[in-house]
């Protein structure tokens, strides 16, 4: 089957939903080169890689919003989404009212409205629960629902499925026209001015950290082997197991729910790893094969994998240059260690031993007695005891038994 390059686009209108983010800015800009005769980008943040400021904030949870967008469309892209990575997992409530609510604000929105085309864009996750899958394909079944391990794969998993019964439904008025819904299932997306997952373990990797290896288990973040490379970033020599990992991220599950009511403040860090992040992203063996696209609807890529990476690691290299690289985390350990060390020697009482050794070990070093008496010009005591410095201007004389 052949299209023409622009067949369906041209003179049509188009709503994106998430038309912000990093796929969704793209796809607008894409669209309008094509020749779109309008592109509504329907987004919660008011600035993007592509836009430097919206005026016209939407959310896709609120019908009103919803409605508004997508009056007179020809054709809607749903990406917006919520809850992938990071703190946002814990937002249970959040992630089914964007992931749940929203798409299916949306599919009543294209029913009433009499909009003929819905492409939902879902995720590997709704057929991938943490079991290993090599050369995936569209023959997988749906992971069962209540075995997801993260709420962002669960509502996903839903939100797909309602939108793949609703292919074909009739609309509301029945003039014999109906709705054609499809479903697209990306992994990892990567590219030049990608915020979401590279940022963060750029990041991770300038304090001598990453959350994934060399080799086994082979994940969609392979990518990132070259790209940190290409940025002179040591890949760590020593690796946790995956049960150990496991165990961290139920450590930082734990925090960061007792965090809960801040999770949205900036001054809250993003987690180094969760759960679900290790069962479905760097813990497990898992890759797709696109053989079925390209051999039932001619797909190719619009950039080769070459050039992408290219065009990445030359971003990258450029956003390196202009900023500065802090120390690594053995380096901020070391630091914080010896201020903890020389603090506690100090200032802290003899009440613990380690403090006791630490002053003593401090002091056996010295090579001369310490003031008790500072203040008087000719009468001058010293102690090898415990004693408080007070300052003293001429040390040499004091030592030789001098006066001040």
């Amino acid at each position: 089957m052949h299209f023409s390059q622009n067949q369906g686009i041209e003179d049509s209108t188009f709503v994106v939903t998430g038309g912000l983010g990093f796929v969704g800015s793209h796809l607008c800009l894409d669209l309008v080169r094509r020749g779109a005769r309008q592109v509504r980008a329907f987004d919660l943040r008011p600035t993007s890689l592509c836009y430097q400021e919206c005026d016209d904030i939407s959310d896709v949870a609120r019908k009103k919003d919803v409605d508004k967008a997508l009056r007179g469309a020809d054709c809607v892209f749903h990406l917006a989404s919520y809850g992938m990575s990071g703190k946002e997992i814990l937002q249970f409530g959040r992630v089914d009212e964007v992931n749940i609510s929203g798409t299916c604000l949306v599919l009543e929105a294209c029913l009433e409205f009499e909009i003929r085309r819905l492409v939902y864009v879902s995720t590997y996750g709704v057929v991938f629960g943490g079991n290993e899958i090599v050369n995936g394909n569209e023959s997988l079944p749906f992971f069962p629902v209540d075995d997801h391990v993260d709420p962002y794969g669960r509502s996903k998993s839903i939100a797909e499925r309602l939108v793949l019964k609703h292919n074909a439904r009739p609309f509301k008025k029945n003039n014999g026209k109906c709705l054609f819904t499809c479903a697209i299932r990306p992994a990892a997306i990567y590219g030049p001015g990608e915020e979401r997952h590279f940022p963060r373990i750029v990041s991770f990797a300038k304090l001598g950290l990453l959350p994934f290896k060399i080799g086994s288990p082979i994940s969609t973040f392979e990518f990132l082997q070259p790209l940190l490379k290409s940025l002179d970033y040591d890949l760590p020599k020593a690796s946790l197991s995956v049960p150990r990992v496991l165990m961290l991220g139920r450590i930082f599950w734990a925090i960061y729910t007792v965090l809960y009511p801040w999770l949205n403040r900036w001054w809250l860090p993003q987690p180094l790893i969760l759960p679900a992040e290790v069962y479905k992203e760097v813990g497990v063996t898992h890759y797709f094969s696109s053989l079925k696209a390209r051999q039932e609807l001619g797909c190719v890529p619009m950039v080769s994998p070459q050039e992408g990476m290219a065009a990445t690691i030359s971003y990258w290299q450029e956003r390196k240059r202009k900023t500065l690289d802090g120390p690594t985390i053995y380096a901020r350990l070391f630091v914080v260690t010896g201020i903890t060390s020389v603090f506690s020697a100090a200032y802290l009482p003899d009440m613990v031993p380690a403090v006791s050794l630490l002053r003593a070990t401090s002091q056996s070093h010295y090579p001369y007695p310490l003031p008790i008496n500072v203040g008087c010009e000719n009468n001058i005591s010293f102690s090898h005891g415990r004693t408080y410095w007070r300052g003293c201007l001429c040390m040499e004389a004091c030592k030789e038994g001098g006066s001040c």
